[in-house]
């Protein structure tokens, strides 16, 4: 039996964790394989508890564990490989694993850091455990990895992907619960659950579809309402996350999802994106997405320039994209999407053009995302020659990557910030209008975590009275006569 200590790295964004606080998915699933092999094994989510780097590696070495492994994203790398450097000094014998997407394409790179024993590639429910039990012996037979062998890098055969995700054991009692919320809604507890795995697209600026070898995988909609139903029963989760690129693929499988959550009752809230093509074809059920709890979308609009739009391969008519929009919130569900700016012929004029049209679009949410392409991205060989970020942290949509031809990347980065800035503050004086209760207050206090706690967050509060009025709107809508559509929610302690 081995001891494992399986971490998040301490990077920290100000971006998806300054709103939510949503657990390791992977890293649940994961652990779930490695205790059914009779190890011991620890979940360590040193993001989500906002500790930094000292603490994250003080308290790994403080379990003495034989294997340490971590899944990181592309901003996230360098902060992995630095508590794996200083958890090897300190503890030489320890092993190192780390995966993930970047670590599935860079893997070379990355075994280049002596910090690094091995990459675990594709999905690492299987692999992981195997990996385990045979280090000591034959690593050959083991499928999905990578490692060093001298000076040369050994790539092991591809493992297939899991066909039948049922066979999964997700380790779900691991998690301190009580770290998982959404700041929105006061005392929520938030899960992260996925009811299918991969994408079928090739949009250029992304990696899911590369990763997943443009397959798609989906579980039954019985085992994953089931799923639902033991979390918000067992551990009081009321607030689901959807992990999946395509929720929605098959319709018959997602009406009766559906179905079953509005059968079910359970009183829970779901969140998760969809495509453009999916909300039109669903226009005449929507009335079911928000009677089943999903209250809040995000789609992928990126663009709103036909031409754009094709150059990222987006399968997307540009004009379809108000139309869901319009469709979801007249359905009553938050709407959030994201316009991705930053290409080499970025101007002035194009960034208003782009503007102009979120104003038009009008969603909930408008995220103004400066391009990072990855560097296993199709779009990477077009555009290296225009990155002038060094540093992975960077890849994180809200910093500089790329320079246009015709301004300097801070430019950019403070256009950026002024839309963000002037959206926001047409959002909560619209908001005052808004007839959905649910809507008013969402916004509101949606608004009110960029203030305080987004990238956003200095920007913000250089608004004079802005901030103010955030906190006396909301404090009207919580001492109304109606009071908060957000009941205090009582959680279980496990």
């Amino acid at each position: 039996m081995a001891r494992i200590v399986l971490f998040t790295p301490p990077y920290h964004s100000g971006v998806v964790e300054a709103a939510i606080k949503c657990p390791p998915l992977g890293l649940v699933t994961i652990a779930g394989g490695l205790r059914a092999a009779g190890h011991e094994v620890e979940i360590y989510d040193a993001m989500m508890k906002d500790h930094t780097h000292q603490e994250t590696v003080q308290r790994i070495l403080a379990r003495a564990p034989d294997f340490v492994g971590t899944g990181a994203y592309t901003a996230s790398i360098p902060d992995a490989l630095a508590v794996l450097k200083d958890v090897k000094a300190a503890r030489p014998e320890t092993v190192t694993l780390l995966g993930g997407i970047h670590a599935n394409f860079c893997y070379e790179e990355l075994l280049g850091n002596a910090a690094v024993d091995y990459v675990v590639r594709g999905e690492g429910e299987l692999t992981t455990p195997e990996l385990v039990e045979a280090v000591e012996r034959d690593l050959s037979e083991v499928r999905g990895i990578a490692f060093r062998d001298g000076g040369s890098v050994v790539v092991t055969p591809e493992r297939p992907f899991i066909e039948d995700m049922e066979v999964l054991e997700p380790a779900w009692d691991l998690l301190d619960w009580e770290d998982y919320t959404i700041y929105i809604i006061p005392g929520s507890r938030v899960g992260l659950v996925g009811s299918s795995r991969g994408c079928l697209f090739g949009c250029s600026f992304c990696s899911q579809q590369k990763f997943w070898k443009q397959t798609y995988r989906q579980r039954t909609a019985e085992a994953f309402v089931a799923e639902i139903e033991m979390l918000a029963g067992t551990y009081g989760v009321d607030v689901f996350l959807l992990s999946d690129e395509l929720p929605t693929r098959d319709r018959g499988r997602w009406e009766k999802i559906l179905d079953l959550l509005i059968e079910k009752d359970l009183g829970v809230f779901l969140m998760m994106e969809t495509r453009v093509s999916d909300v039109l074809r669903d226009q005449d059920i929507l009335h079911k997405y928000r009677s089943a709890g999903i209250v809040h979308i995000y789609v992928g609009v990126e663009s709103t320039d036909q031409a754009t739009l094709d150059r990222f391969n987006k399968s997307l008519a540009v004009q379809d994209s108000k139309k869901a929009l319009d469709l979801l919130n007249a359905a009553g569900i938050i709407t959030e999407c994201s316009f991705v700016v930053g290409l080499p012929e970025e101007t002035h004029d194009s960034l208003d053009r782009t503007y102009e049209l979120a104003l038009e679009y009008d969603p909930d949410f408008a995220h103004f995302l400066l391009l990072a392409p990855w560097p296993y991205a199709d779009m990477y060989r077009e555009l290296k020659d225009f990155i002038v970020a060094d540093d992975y942290r960077s890849y994180n949509f809200v910093r500089p990557v790329i320079k246009p031809e015709s301004m300097e990347a801070e430019e950019l980065l403070d256009r950026i910030i002024e839309f963000y800035k002037d959206y926001y503050r047409r959002k909560l004086m619209a908001s005052k209008e808004q007839p959905d209760r649910f809507k008013r207050e969402y916004m509101v206090r949606s608004i009110k975590v960029l203030l305080e706690r987004s990238f956003l967050k200095d920007s913000i509060a250089q608004m004079g009275p802005f901030p103010r009025i955030v906190n006396q709107f909301l404090e009207e809508i919580v001492e109304g006569p109606e009071g908060s559509v957000f009941e205090p929610r009582q959680v279980s302690t496990l």
